[in-house]
């Protein structure tokens, strides 16, 4: 079957090109052996967190340890906004002056980091069109348009810029004032530890409901999504408050309504209630995969969900066609123009052997270390990233695969998202930023192709 684009991969970056493309009227097929590495770490939308703007000050965050310029009079675990001034409803502009500023300088500082090829406007129009499919009740928010700290699984705190409103409580978690709940059982949250590093207390629950059941984040989830079970734990953790106004849970409040799940705890409990990211699967990631899903499905798209690409027809500088493997079956695909999205080792868009990395698809030529011994360094804790999360495939600045010499290598296939070379996404906290505008870029500049022709 032949298709005006055929994306690679169902992570952010995947997502947003297919949603890009089918905006403007395209036939697409969007294949993945998965949701990408939405449903193991997104919860919220990092855009650029090294320098973190918070305020009228710049900090900045060493890994699980808050830069020596914050502010001491802050107590741990408190953000220096009042309440008041969360940015509630659809945000408008996603990027506030402060953000503007620092992903400007970012850009000018890093000519050749993905943020360099999308620009500055391109970035606010890709997040823009990501929040178009998220309205209220489960939208996206700002504080003041910049980044906030929101408390983790591991009791740190973390900056972010983009939070569902299912976490919004967290970023204000007060010393004496909030009580985190975890459940017996459960082994990806640990209540007590998190309150202790948030100087907070914690509580942990017994679920009689499901005593002999299997304890796992996706089954908790659909739990929450059950009057009753709600009902239940409500009332407990309301005879067990100590005058608290928060109450912190694992993000765990329901797959298809979270928003209802969070205001009926609040009503029964008679406190604010609030998600905490934990270790994977990620529900809100799989919140966020299942919204573009029956998104794009709406408007025509064809998902093959559980399928990985096994080989790419090539001829000349042109991509002929795909073949998709579904053992014990081969099927083939064709398109007039192809966006490789396919993301890193987790997704299987790079794979190493014994003496370099590889992109198994296209066998793109890749931007890395001359030898294996080169992936990383002496030191595991290295204050520098390790050059093996830098390893990526070279484009130009259309997103376009080239060699090192700078020569187009394939004239109808894209490259976006975190497989693209010359950032290192972890420490910037940029991940979702990076997936998203490039995403939504690749799909513009693979449109402009179409015109053309």
């Amino acid at each position: 079957m032949h298709y005006d684009l055929i994306v690679i991969g169902m992570g952010l970056s995947g997502l947003m090109a297919a949603k890009t493309a089918a905006e403007s009227g395209q036939k697409v097929l969007v294949v993945g052996k998965g949701m990408g590495s939405l449903c193991l770490f997104s919860n919220t939308i990092d855009v650029l967190g090294l320098p973190l703007l918070t305020g009228s000050k710049t900090i900045k965050m060493e890994p699980f340890k808050q830069g020596p310029d914050a502010d001491p009079k802050v107590r741990r675990g408190e953000h220096p906004v009042t309440e008041d001034q969360f940015t509630h409803g659809q945000v408008s502009g996603p990027l506030g002056t402060g953000m503007r500023d620092g992903l400007s300088q970012w850009i000018k500082d890093h000519p050749e980091h993905p943020y360099s090829n999308v620009g500055l406007e391109k970035i606010e129009e890709a997040l823009s069109s990501l929040l178009s499919i998220f309205p209220p009740p489960y939208s996206f928010q700002t504080i003041d348009h910049m980044n906030c700290f929101l408390p983790t699984g591991a009791g740190t705190l973390r900056p972010t810029y983009l939070i569902p409103m299912t976490m919004v409580g967290g970023v204000s978690v007060d010393e004496g004032r909030t009580l985190i709940v975890g459940f017996k059982g459960f082994k990806d949250f640990y209540a007590h530890y998190v309150a202790d590093q948030l100087k907070c207390r914690g509580i942990v629950l017994s679920l009689l409901d499901i005593l002999h059941q299997e304890m796992t984040a996706t089954a908790l989830a659909r739990l929450m999504e059950k009057k009753s079970f709600r009902g239940n734990i409500g009332w407990e953790i309301k005879k067990q408050l100590h005058g608290e106004s928060r109450v912190g849970f694992p993000a765990l409040l329901g797959i298809h309504d979270p928003v209802q799940v969070k205001d009926n705890l609040e009503e029964i409990i008679g406190a604010k209630v609030f998600e905490i990211p934990i270790l994977p699967p990620s529900i809100p990631g799989m919140r966020i995969f299942n919204r573009f899903k029956e998104w794009l499905i709406q408007k025509g798209v064809t998902f093959l969900l559980g399928y990985s690409v096994s080989k790419a027809t090539l001829k000349g500088k042109k991509c002929e066609g795909i073949e998709v493997l579904h053992p014990p079956v081969i099927t083939s695909y064709s398109a007039d123009r192809y966006i490789l999205a396919t993301g890193r080792f987790i997704g299987g868009g790079l794979k190493g052997n014994d003496e370099k990395i590889l992109e198994p698809i296209f066998n793109l030529p890749l931007s890395q270390p001359q030898s294996r011994e080169g992936w990383f360094r002496n030191s595991f804790f290295s204050d520098l990233p390790h050059p093996i999360h830098q390893v990526g495939i070279l484009t130009n600045s259309s997103f376009q695969p080239i060699d090192e010499r700078g020569d187009l290598i394939l004239e109808n296939v894209w490259v976006a998202g975190s497989i693209l070379a010359h950032h290192h996404s972890i420490d910037e906290k940029s991940r979702e930023g990076i997936e998203i505008a490039t995403g939504y870029m690749a799909a513009k500049h693979a449109l402009e192709n179409s015109l053309k022709e």
